[in-house]
């Protein structure tokens, strides 16, 4: 049995790994009684963690968002996770360049030395691929935008695109579109929308875009004309799609720092903070699961069916491969 510190801990770990908790369950995993569960739950609200009671047949435990933030815990993975994520983060939007030094010295300041050794060993240099060349955004303008995506509200912004430089400094009024959604593709973000004014669909690049205030009216939001997002950029951007087979899966880590890995060779949009949707194209639905696998997050298939069932597929040969590697070691 675990004792008490450590005991808090994996609760807080266990807390963290998912939504919600039977009481019984995590009594089973930490090897304690119910009751020593809710003495350790109390244990952790006295430390500043917003840990809710759940109603259900044998009750259970959430940790909600609080509206401040008590210390973190994070495993070796996860902790070097995090200071990569943090040198990477000037690559893409402007404005989080002190904070993100900040934040990574903190957070290299309280790891064990094994950990400082391997994130001091690791210097990420950007470097644009071929002469493509690549913008940032700023930090309060993807605010906003995202803001308007989730509220489901008008947005009005200034707009810099081809025909409005062609035109030179006219004053123009602000642009005004119901936002659909936030995309990045090719190491730059952007923004779909239903624009007011054309009638018309249009994908507008976030860093050129100046976001006014307020919002205007709620809106309902109206059907792509494509079977989701990623089909909808990969027809706007490569015209038809050369794949003959493509699927979706949502991963366990933030939009831009999957893009810095697929490097438009994917479609990834934003789920949540820390959670992003990745579409794919392949020759075989087997590669294509394959693929998907090569990022060391979890990550849940969205479809379609044939995805599925390719993953099925290589779970069961890795599986047995794995078996037989077990039964040769016993042999030897």
């Amino acid at each position: 049995m675990l004792e008490t510190s450590a005991r808090l801990l994996a609760l807080l770990s266990l807390l963290q790994a998912r939504r919600d908790w039977p009481g019984r369950t995590l009594a089973d995993r930490l090897e304690v009684s119910p009751r020593t569960v809710r003495r350790d739950v109390d244990r952790l609200r006295e430390l500043g963690y917003p840990v809710q009671a759940t109603r259900g047949p044998d009750g259970g435990y959430r940790l909600d968002a609080g509206s401040e933030l008590p210390p973190l815990l994070f495993d070796d993975d996860q902790a070097v996770a995090v200071a990569v994520a943090l040198q990477t983060a000037t690559m893409t939007v402007q404005g989080v360049e002190e904070a993100a030094l900040r934040a990574l010295a903190t957070v290299r300041q309280v790891m064990p030395a094994r950990l400082r050794h391997r994130v001091d060993a690791l210097r990420v240099t950007r470097v644009a691929k071929g002469n493509q060349r690549e913008a940032n955004v700023d930090t309060e303008a993807l605010l906003a935008i995202g803001t308007a995506v989730r509220a489901r509200e008008v947005l009005r912004f200034d707009y810099t695109g081809r025909r409005e430089f062609l035109e030179g400094e006219q004053v123009r009024p602000p642009r005004r579109t119901e936002p659909h959604h936030l995309v990045t593709w090719g190491g730059r973000w952007y923004l779909i929308g239903w624009d007011l004014d054309r009638g018309d669909w249009r994908t507008y690049r976030v860093d050129r875009m100046a976001p006014r205030s307020p919002n205007g009216p709620r809106f309902t939001p109206r059907q792509l004309p494509a079977p989701d997002v990623a089909a909808f950029i990969a027809e706007r951007f490569e015209g038809q799609d050369p794949f003959p087979c493509r699927g979706s899966v949502i991963l366990q880590a933030p939009a831009a720092a999957v893009e810095e890995w697929v490097r438009g060779q994917a479609i990834v949009e934003v789920v949540t903070p820390e959670r992003c949707r990745v579409t794919m194209g392949s020759w075989s639905w087997t590669g294509l699961a394959a693929w998907f696998g090569m990022f060391d997050v979890d990550l849940e298939i969205v479809g379609p069916a044939e995805l599925r069932s390719a993953a099925e597929m290589l779970a069961g040969r890795f599986a047995r491969a794995a078996a037989v590697r077990d039964a040769t070691d016993l042999i030897r």
